[in-house]
């Protein structure tokens, strides 16, 4: 899916209630309304149908990121967490 046409923030006040009709009609395959100061997209308006349908692979995405940020993280001994946290490591071998 290409980006057809990208709206000014003006006119993108206007089309929003065109935009909810045919969400009614045409559900999840409806056209969202891409708009932005100087025709830049910056944000866009999909059908509900169509969002709930992502939020899966948006969590999935959330979630990687996650990962990918723990996985940079340097690893630390054991013994090096409990001794920030206060603890001692033997107690829980």
């Amino acid at each position: 899916m290409s980006i057809a046409h990208v709206l000014p923030s003006r006119e993108a006040r206007t089309e929003i209630p065109k935009a909810l009709r045919r969400f009614r009609t045409e559900g999840a395959t409806a056209d969202p309304v891409v708009f932005g100061s100087h025709r830049r997209p910056e944000a866009v308006v999909i059908p509900f149908e169509l969002y709930t349908s992502l939020l899966p692979a948006i969590e999935e995405i959330e979630i990687a990121q996650i990962v990918r940020e723990r996985n940079a993280e340097q690893a630390r001994p054991l013994s090096v967490l409990a001794a920030e946290l206060g603890l001692d490591a033997a107690d829980y071998e």
